[in-house]
């Protein structure tokens, strides 16, 4: 994948990680706005490709009580907005095969979620629309086998695929980030740290996923060192009252700090 070929993405000749960021999911216009221009004014000052992230839809969720969307188009077209408005590209989940032509009306990046990752029809019904698309590797996979959700779209003719990591189950309620997966991915295509989905707690009790957001920067310093291509970070202006993975999101007030410790780990370990 080459990522100039994302429209409208920037500062692609800086030699930065690239970044996907942004709310879990896309609650309202305001929301998405306020956020998308907070993240442009940093990546822009800090010289950092950037795309903006939201889901239009919550499909896979623990409860049935859990917010799943503010309605499919009505979320797309707020996505739309949030590219016209600071001319940057925009990424969201898809879950089932009609998704992905109804998306790919709307946003520059098709997003398989890590449970998904393995549905073959899903999978090409992304690649074919041409757009980019990322694999997130799913929890119970390892690094080696996303070569096969790989090929699957590049089989497609579509060779702007990349793929995430997300962390690996550990027990039934943990996650763990194995960083000998990241050179192995990188072999198949440009790889991803999904920093905030990392530190997620799932299968709780209670039926509300739990996460470690204090271990944010310490994973995210990880991935950097060991030469991720980009990062893929959760963020919110009000973690505690976000209707989806408010636990582990980034409060976006930090965000600024984090990203420019993170550049200037990536500027030094370049050197070596």
């Amino acid at each position: 994948m080459k990522l100039e070929n994302i429209p409208n993405i920037k500062h692609t000749d800086k030699d930065n990680f690239f970044l996907l960021a942004g709310p879990c999911a896309i609650e309202g216009e305001e929301m998405a706005l306020r956020i998308a221009e907070k993240v442009v004014n940093i990546t822009d000052k800090l010289g950092i490709p950037y795309v903006f992230k939201g889901s239009f839809k919550k499909a896979n969720r623990s409860r049935i009580d859990s917010f799943t969307g503010i309605g499919d188009e009505k979320a797309l077209k707020i996505l739309r907005k949030v590219s016209e408005t600071f001319n940057v590209p925009t990424v969201t989940d898809i879950h089932e095969i009609d998704d992905a032509k109804k998306a790919a009306e709307y946003v520059d990046v098709l997003q398989i979620p890590a449970f998904l990752v393995r549905q073959t029809d899903l999978v090409v019904a992304a690649a074919e629309t041409g757009k980019v698309v990322n694999l997130k590797k799913g929890q119970f996979m390892s690094p080696e086998s996303m070569q096969h959700a790989v090929t699957k779209v590049t089989d497609c003719n579509n060779e702007q695929v990349m793929v995430t990591d997300r962390g690996t189950m550990f027990g039934y309620q943990d996650l763990i980030v194995d960083f000998r997966g990241i050179p192995t991915m990188r072999k198949f295509a440009p790889t991803v740290l999904d920093v905030t989905h990392s530190l997620q707690q799932p299968n709780q009790s209670s039926g509300v996923t739990g996460g470690r957001p204090d271990m944010i920067e310490t994973i995210a310093r990880a991935g950097v060192v060991n030469h991720v291509d980009g990062l893929f970070i959760e963020t919110h202006f009000d973690p505690a009252n976000a209707k989806s993975d408010g636990a582990n999101m980034l409060d976006l007030q930090y965000l600024e700090k984090l990203l420019s410790n993170l550049v200037e780990i990536r500027t030094t370990i370049t050197k070596f």
